[in-house]
């Protein structure tokens, strides 16, 4: 991996998905690898709906202090996107364009504002390119 990346919420809870193991070494090693390079992406959105499941939805849920534990070591040094009017504006457009949902254009435009070549994600269209930005589904 050589250029900027931006990774979905869902690889980061597959990494505590033990029941879908490939999925979980998969999201793993993109993560690690994120954190190795400096290459890697996320937004505030992510950070929010990861909290989100983790702390409610998970099989065995985390602990207020696990969760910021995770936030602080392994999210927050990736996180670069913040709620700006631009992000809002841009999502709009992206939604308008492909049809997406609202919460999906986010995700997407925030990897294009980031210069990202590469959109990490399982809920997105694999293999389209938009803006510059590929989206890849990592478990295909």
């Amino acid at each position: 991996m050589s250029a900027k990346f931006f990774i979905d919420t869902n690889i980061f809870v597959y990494t505590f998905d033990s029941t879908a193991l490939i999925k979980q070494k998969k999201s793993q090693k993109i993560i690690a690898g994120a954190l190795e390079s400096g290459l890697g992406v996320i937004s505030y959105q992510v950070v929010q709906e990861f909290i989100n499941v983790a702390t409610r939805k998970f099989k065995n849920p985390m602990s207020v202090h696990e969760c910021r534990q995770y936030v602080e070591t392994i999210m927050q040094p990736l996180c670069e996107i913040y709620p700006t009017f631009d992000l809002y504006k841009k999502s709009l457009e992206t939604m308008n364009d492909t049809g997406y949902s609202f919460y999906n254009s986010l995700i997407l435009s925030a990897s294009i504002i980031s210069h990202c070549k590469t959109l990490y994600s399982e809920d997105l269209q694999a293999g389209h390119k938009i803006s510059g930005v590929t989206i890849r589904n990592p478990y295909k």
